[in-house]
């Protein structure tokens, strides 16, 4: 939560700085590649093939032998990726000698030559990430990506205005930003990992065959990355085509949905994964799928008046959390139209962020490789349809709606193959609590309606307060009262979720009172 509020207030300050023009929508572009690789090497296949295989030599070998194929993995991660990163430097100034390039290309080069080194310290602290959680170790990890927002604030508040007057100057002080993000994210996990054993070395044993199985169970799920990442750069690519504004307002539309996502889908993504693997390497499917339920449940519980909330309220909170200074009102309306496609996206996303890491648990990397293949290739086509056929101040939407729909299909088709291999997680159990949730938001989104239209009414004319004061309290009143609203129904109607959810504050607050 710490990192994802200091997340919301880096995304403010970008767009009060930088709106939705071209240097925006360049840094956007340029920031995509480190972070394709971070999805790659870091969080993504690389992690989940090492997790399973780490606990599994730790449990049976020990201690010893589980951090000797830690170094080895650290090692040659280091290796290859900083030979990726020379040779891009070198492409990328070669290709900056070309005097036909456009300014969105020479701009986006320029910044990605800055940013492309953060990729190795992204990647390394993503893997010291993964084995503090296989420790069930989650307090410094989740903090590491805090020290990102936070430099990156500093930045834009302290280092960008001495760096020049327009945008174009300015940005580069933010890509100097994530460059030094990157050491620190890395540097503030390592003493964590040595009081649990860990001692830094440099190892390179190509023949252990725990790394070449670690590398085996990658290498599908790697291809799958590859894939779903190159389309989230095609998306990109795809977005700037339709105009130099497009990148940058459906990246601050995917800022919203990461807020919700990132506190729940993300982190219960990040615990599910070791636990799974715990389970299965003692063959529990039963635990296993108790615990599929039970996390569905209670992430529909929260996810489903989320969407419904930004959905209904998409272009008042857009225009009170970006609206000022370079973000204006055009670049509202096409945020806000973005966030209405993605909006129902936030139950789609969250599918994933359970199924993959159960597959993944069962060292099976390539059935959700298999599905993201053609979810992507659906995806790429939806995009092309709604790009060629829908008005241009809709085309950025089609993006939007093309990956919720393509994400839909990928969550089901992974939910039907698991329940082929291990057997129902109680879907009526969980489909009741859907419709329950459902109904409840429902009601919560007309009252939520309801109360902003008052609200704002009431303070617009009367001018009881400033209008930007007004636009803060109509919507934080309108979330607040809906919120009341979703767990009062939710209650009369007998859901066990928000019980979970009361339960687990009270063991929260209770131990903290003890300590």
């Amino acid at each position: 939560m710490l990192s994802r509020g200091l997340g919301l207030v880096r995304d403010i300050l970008m767009a009060g700085f930088f709106g939705t023009t071209l240097p925006m929508s360049a840094f956007v572009i340029a920031f995509t590649i480190p972070n394709l690789f971070r999805r790659l090497f870091g969080e993504g296949a690389l992690s989940a093939a090492f997790i399973p295989v780490f606990i599994e030599t730790r449990e049976k070998e020990g201690e010893t032998e589980a951090w000797a194929v830690a170094r080895n993995i650290l090692s040659m991660l280091t290796l290859f990726l900083s030979v990726v990163i020379i040779i891009g430097l070198v492409v990328m100034t070669v290709w900056l000698w070309r005097p036909e390039s456009g300014p969105m290309t020479a701009m986006t080069l320029s910044l990605l030559r800055i940013m492309l080194p953060y990729m190795l310290f992204i990647c390394l602290a993503a893997i010291c990430m993964a084995i503090l959680n296989s420790y069930h170790h989650f307090a410094t990890p989740a903090f590491a990506p805090s020290l990102l927002n936070l430099v990156w604030i500093l930045s834009v508040l302290v280092v960008c205005p001495f760096l020049g007057d327009t945008p174009e100057q300015q940005i580069y002080g933010v890509a100097w930003a994530v460059f030094v993000a990157g050491l620190l994210q890395l540097g503030v996990q390592v003493p964590k990992m040595m009081h649990f054993g860990y001692r830094p070395g440099w190892s390179l044993h190509f023949g252990d065959m725990r790394v070449r199985r670690i590398f085996r169970l990658m290498g599908p799920a790697s291809l799958g990355m590859a894939i779903t990442q190159i389309n989230v750069l095609i998306d990109r690519l795809m977005a700037g085509w339709i105009g130099a504004w497009a990148p940058a307002a459906l990246f601050f539309s995917e800022r919203l949905i990461y807020f919700p996502q990132g506190i729940f889908a993300t982190a219960l993504s990040t615990v599910l994964l070791p636990v799974f693997s715990g389970h299965a390497a003692r063959s529990d499917h039963h635990r296993m799928l108790r615990t599929i339920n039970y996390a569905l449940r209670n992430l529909f519980y929260v996810m489903i008046p989320a969407s419904i909330g930004l959905l209904v309220l998409a272009r008042p909170i857009v225009q009170m959390i970006f609206e000022r200074n370079a973000f204006g009102e055009a670049s509202t309306e096409f945020t806000a139209v973005a966030l209405m496609f993605y909006a129902p996206g936030l139950l789609v996303f969250s599918l994933s962020k359970v199924f993959v890491p159960a597959f993944y648990a069962l060292q099976d990397t390539k059935t959700p490789v298999k599905v993201a293949v053609w979810c992507v290739a659906l995806k790429i086509v939806l995009s092309l349809i709604f790009i060629l056929t829908w008005p241009v101040h809709l085309k950025h939407a089609g993006l939007a709606l093309a990956t919720v729909l393509a994400e839909t299909v990928n969550g089901v088709v992974l939910a039907c193959l698991l329940y082929r291999r291990l057997g129902s997680p109680g879907w009526r159990e969980i489909v009741a609590s859907v419709l329950r949730s459902l109904i409840a938001a429902g009601i919560m989104a007309l009252c939520a309606v309801y109360a902003h239209g008052v609200i704002a009414n009431l303070l617009t004319v009367h001018q009881v307060v400033p209008e930007e004061l007004g636009r803060i309290v109509a919507v934080l009143s309108s979330i607040g009262l809906a919120m009341a609203v979703y767990f009062l129904v939710t209650l009369l109607a007998g859901s066990p979720e928000i019980h979970s959810v009361m339960r687990a504050l009270k063991q929260k607050f209770g131990r903290a009172s003890r300590a």
